[in-house]
């Protein structure tokens, strides 16, 4: 594997940075009030985060038409680097046609403040269904990637991007660690491999066993839970990061673990997402990724290992991180620990079979789960945000 000054080289090759200097912010804020506006969800605000500090690293501001067009259909960019998820500013056909090309479009966020600015070089419409059927593999509207889709307007606003400054985040400051840091920051702990683990779910057992089976094989665990938007029904985002301070305080090496949030928001794309999720962590330093079951999955959309299987469509070379594929963890009943169909010589109903859903479900029946699901504090902490008076 090749290494970049500051270890693995990010995406692409270069590790792009799309945050204002003080001089262009001066000029692009005398602008202003004169500039046409195009207000960002919370989903666009994420992306234009995630492209200015590099973490969509090729991406330099939302997609044009053929890189879309690729992108959708075969997972690269127009110039052939793998690429898996459509970055697109979509607007509606209203918004879109005062709107001139070449020019400089203010973007603001949902509170109406200014926060970037798109040089726009292109508007093109695209087929809403063709893209879900794509990337999410369904149209069906009640999946909530497709869901988003649906609802975003007809128009694509593509250009390179420019956020107006790099703002410390509203609710987790010290967590806020963007790809330069965490590369400066393996880089002064001597880290040379690096595993990487997407969440949006408090970690249970069967998250911790994989982790720490990688931990094994590399220098340290970059865990790096979802801030962004989430479906509504996730538990949400400072009760997870609770749940993580108490778990590695009390069950990690405090010196082999880096906690750091990730702004960007879940698509629910099952495969493609993983292969989204691999690249972002290549961006911040990582040298390898945790791929489990289902990962990024919804419902029953895809295939337990899907999300593994798709890797094996690329080259190393080309993905440029290496993926660690783990089977499905559960506690076994038998060897009274958290393991594999590889590790364990149990039966079926040996087996506790351990996800979020089964932890959230035990506590709204006011069950506090037991430890062969959860750790005793981090099940505390749940119930104890989730308000849900435990039965003893």
């Amino acid at each position: 594997m090749s290494y970049y000054s500051d270890g693995i080289p990010p995406h692409g090759g270069q590790l792009i940075n799309r945050i204002a200097t003080p001089e262009q912010r001066e000029v692009f804020l005398s602008k202003a009030e004169f500039l046409p506006r195009v207000q960002l969800d919370a989903r666009a605000v994420s992306d234009l985060e995630m492209i200015a500090i590099g973490g969509f690293s090729p991406l330099t501001g939302f997609m044009n038409q053929e890189d879309y067009n690729r992108v959708v259909a075969e997972m690269r960019l127009a110039n052939g680097t793998v690429w898996s998820i459509p970055i697109t500013l979509s607007v509606t056909e209203e918004v879109a046609a005062p709107l001139t090309e070449g020019g400089l479009i203010r973007l603001d966020n949902p509170e109406g403040q200014f926060i970037g600015v798109l040089e726009l070089t292109q508007k093109y419409t695209y087929d809403k269904k063709h893209e879900v059927i794509n990337v999410y593999r369904t149209d069906d509207e009640k999946h909530p990637g497709v869901q988003v889709v649906y609802n975003q307007g007809s128009v694509n606003l593509a250009g390179d991007v420019w956020l107006l400054e790099r703002a410390p985040h509203s609710q987790f400051p010290a967590y806020q660690i963007d790809p330069v840091e965490s590369r400066k920051l393996f880089k002064l702990r001597g880290w040379k491999t690096i595993v990487g683990f997407q969440t949006r779910n408090p970690i249970h057992r069967a998250h911790e066993y994989i982790q720490k089976c990688a931990m094994e094989t590399v220098d340290g665990l970059f865990l790096h839970p979802l801030v962004g938007a989430t479906k509504d029904d996730d538990i949400p985002a400072d009760v997870r990061m609770r749940c993580y301070e108490i778990l590695l305080e009390k069950y990690y090496p405090q010196d082999r673990v880096i906690l750091a949030i990730n702004p960007s928001a879940m698509r629910y794309a099952g495969p493609r997402e993983a292969i989204f999720h691999a690249l972002i962590r290549k961006n911040y330093g990582c040298t390898h990724f945790i791929v489990g079951r289902d990962h990024a999955g919804v419902g029953d959309y895809y295939g337990t290992y899907d999300a593994q299987y798709i890797f094996d469509e690329f080259s190393q070379e080309e993905i440029g991180i290496v993926p660690m594929k783990f089977e499905h963890a559960f506690y076994c009943t038998r060897t009274k620990q958290m393991a594999t169909t590889k590790t364990s010589p149990s039966k079926s109903e040996e087996r506790i079979h351990l996800s979020g859903t089964k932890v959230r479900e035990m506590l709204r029946r006011g069950e506090l789960p037991p430890p062969e699901f959860s750790r005793p504090e981090v099940a505390a902490e749940l119930a104890r945000a989730m308000r849900v008076p435990v039965k003893v």
